[in-house]
């Protein structure tokens, strides 16, 4: 069997462990910085080894990948590490601090000749991966305009509960990395790259540190005028929001009972096709860590397939583009533009394109 370790208690422990298993990994060994801690949750989740580094997990078996769930301060040196050591890798976003530590991590896995991907998941979200199918299909002809809002009741409340980086902008903390990333990547993955950016970093909440909101006009390469925002104070009970792409001849509205095309003939709902259907998910929790844990795991069940299939040398194309290192290197190019346009007050930034020496 394949082996792996995972490096984070949290989001590694919940999401990567199951996915990985699913995916027909042998998870050997959990990493974490707390060692007893790190004992205690892989215990938890039945992992039998726990080590406080990447280099003292390699002892404890054969490892063929490493998925990468610790804060984003620490991205780039365990991705490079376990890319210099030849493990396969996928690396959660926000994929690193900023384009300098991404670009080495994209060195670093092609000297290498490894699998590298990024976590993002949500490619194979029925509704994301249908609507990117139906925009490349042309069913609403040249795609024109989108808009992406979102109101998430996360953290409204100032003393919710929360990892002491998430709001810490120096280790990569605040909602734009946090949330922010998936929303980019859904953009690229339907409309190619950003051209230019315009945006604000607001924060909404009665709290200190990095921003829990973002409010971004994207205008992309292939002329589609694009708005992204969302909040992750919002007191609404649950999740509210608009989105909505705009073609020549036709509109999509991805909504909770799924994807809607409207056109000349009226409107209808797109059926989700078997090759986009995802692995049966476990119910909602009410426990606050797995509250998005029945969202989750499916999408990342098969990203993790697609890590096993690049190990094994099965690099056949899917019905979902698999999110790699060059594809975190370039969202992390749009989040940079991103906070350079919000600390000159929304000025238009470009984003670079400057490929990797």
């Amino acid at each position: 069997m394949t082996g792996a370790v995972v490096v984070g208690t949290g989001f590694g422990a919940r999401v990567h462990v199951p996915a990985l298993r699913s995916a027909g990994f042998d998870v050997i060994a959990l990493v974490g910085r707390d060692l007893e801690r790190t004992k205690r949750r892989a215990d938890r989740v039945g992992v039998p080894n726990s080590s406080a580094s990447l280099a003292g997990a390699f002892a404890f078996g054969p490892v063929d990948a490493v998925t990468i769930a610790a804060p984003p301060f620490a991205h780039a040196a365990l991705a490079v590490e376990a890319c210099n050591q030849g493990r396969h890798v996928i690396c959660e976003k926000p994929f690193a601090l900023d384009c300098v530590e991404a670009e080495a991590m994209v060195v670093a896995a092609r000297r290498a000749g490894v699998t590298a991907l990024v976590g993002h998941e949500f490619r194979w979200a029925p509704d994301r991966a249908l609507a990117a199918r139906a925009i490349a299909d042309g069913l609403i002809g040249e795609p024109r305009m989108a808009t992406l809002v979102q109101y998430v009741p996360l953290v409204a409340d100032p003393d919710a509960r929360v990892p002491d980086w998430w709001f810490d902008a120096e280790r990569g903390g605040g909602w734009l990395g946090a949330s922010g990333s998936h929303l980019v990547d859904q953009v690229r993955t339907w409309f190619g790259e950003v051209d230019h950016v315009s945006a604000t970093l607001p924060t909404v909440a009665r709290r200190d540190g990095a921003e829990d909101s973002f409010a971004v006009r994207m205008t992309m390469r292939a002329g589609v005028e694009v708005v992204v925002q969302q909040t992750a104070a919002s007191w609404t009970p649950g999740v509210v929001g608009v989105a909505v792409v705009a073609g020549t001849d036709g509109t999509l509205e991805l909504a909770a009972d799924g994807v809607w095309l409207s056109d000349r003939s009226g409107r209808r709902a797109l059926p989700v096709p078997d090759d986009l259907a995802l692995p049966s998910a476990p119910g909602a929790s009410d426990d606050p860590r797995h509250r998005y844990t029945h969202l989750e795991l499916g999408p990342y069940t098969r990203l993790c397939e697609a890590l096993r299939a690049g190990i094994e040398g099965r690099h056949e194309s899917g019905p979902v583009p698999v999110p790699t290192f060059a594809d975190g290197l370039a969202c992390m190019r749009v989040l940079d533009a991103i906070r350079a346009s919000a600390a000159a007050d929304g000025r238009v930034e470009p984003v670079s394109s400057s490929p990797v020496a």
